[in-house]
């Protein structure tokens, strides 16, 4: 039955429903038992939008408003299936406020100042505004080096956008003791104990433990083990490295095989009683290590200032304290250097892997650095 408003149905149940054609488009929304107020106020909100979508159509490039330049952004992130999608979208998210509806030639420093004020206001470390930031001027970037309107760039040039100053803010090293890392392991839950044993034997960092997957495993037959090939696209350094595994950390992925058919490190509840029965839950990938349950054990051993990518500078200063050469270390924690290979020979893996083994052979010592750091 048609109501006040046309293009608004009511039912004989009382559920209302919205069908109607607004500026050649569609508008059709099965909306329930709602008022005919707040179905008349939907379809007033949903018009809004397509009137917004048509005005920006009819935009110069140049004229294109913030908001939809980093909605553009966001869909090609999409479209490449970014592994950062999540946390754009939350840069995107908190800049709109401040930015959305400026057109891009208006987008600079001073224009996002307020954003970096009341960022700073709420407690917010200079990296973190900085990542929001960094998401501005690759919008701006983009507008100005690679979208076309009518054959035009939609910007002339992309302004400088300054970031903060991270190094008076900048958490140092707080690499731990063999003492610290024991009590550590005795109150982790048992995933987290093999990806953080995992992670203080090879140096991986978080992300790249969290997404290990066995389809960048490379056996090699000669040692009798494997190693894992990060891709380009996974790795920090955007260039693909060779995971080397000592044998502790090898030990921990051969206890892995089996549960998940892609990841390595996975978590599921396990049952307390009727175990003959199918788990409660399948194998599930681990977003991060730095979840609630490593807080809560690290604040339980007293280690607050202790963060997940501190096993990497574990790792790090324990390779050094072996004396473990500096350019082996490069490449055992995938250090950037000049004329480095993306694949080792069979030799230089074997002995990669004698010099990954000497970290578990170090023995706790105080170090400059704990002093510095506390």
């Amino acid at each position: 039955m048609r109501t006040r408003t046309k293009g608004i149905q009511l039912a004989a149940d009382g559920e209302r429903s919205v069908d109607k054609r607004y500026r050649g488009e569609r508008i059709f929304e099965r909306l329930g038992k709602v008022s005919q107020d707040s179905a008349e106020g939907w379809l007033r909100e949903r018009q809004a939008a397509i009137d917004a979508e048509r005005e920006c159509e009819l935009r110069r490039g140049d004229a294109q408003l913030f908001a939809a330049a980093a909605q553009k952004y966001l869909m090609e992130c999409a479209k490449r299936q970014a592994r950062s999608l999540d946390t754009i979208s939350y840069h995107i998210r908190i800049l709109l406020p401040y930015i959305g509806k400026l057109v891009l030639t208006d987008v600079c420093n001073e224009s996002l100042e307020a954003f970096k004020d009341d960022r700073d206001e709420d407690g917010v470390k200079p990296s973190t505004i900085n990542r929001s930031l960094e998401v501005v001027r690759t919008v701006l970037n983009r507008a100005a080096r690679v979208w076309r309107s009518e054959g035009r760039p939609w910007l002339a040039s992309s302004p400088l956008i300054e970031m903060l100053d991270e190094r008076a803010t900048r958490r140092p090293p707080y690499p731990i003791s063999w003492q610290q890392q024991t009590v550590l392991m005795m109150v982790l839950p048992s995933h987290l104990r093999e990806m953080v044993s995992f992670a203080v034997n090879t140096g991986a960092r978080d992300d790249n433990v969290c997404r290990l997957q066995w389809s960048w495993e490379r056996e090699i037959p000669e040692l009798g083990r494997s190693v894992f090939v990060i891709p380009a696209e996974e790795f920090k350094g955007k260039r693909a490295h060779v995971l080397i595994l000592n044998d502790i950390a090898w030990k921990v992925v051969e206890g892995c095989r089996g549960r998940h058919p892609e990841f390595v490190f996975v978590y599921r509840r396990e049952r307390v009683k009727n175990f003959d029965r199918e788990p409660a839950m399948a194998y599930q990938p681990i977003q991060t290590m730095n979840n609630t349950a490593f807080q809560l054990a690290r604040e339980t051993v007293g280690l607050d200032k202790m963060r997940v990518h501190d096993l990497r500078h574990t790792f790090a200063q324990r390779l050094r304290d072996a004396g473990v050469a500096e350019e082996d270390r490069a490449l055992l924690l995938g250090h950037a250097i000049e004329g480095m290979p993306q694949h080792y020979a069979t030799a230089t893996i074997e002995r990669l892997v004698g010099e990954a083994n000497k970290a578990s052979t170090t023995r706790d010592r105080t170090t400059v650095l704990r002093v510095v750091n506390g």
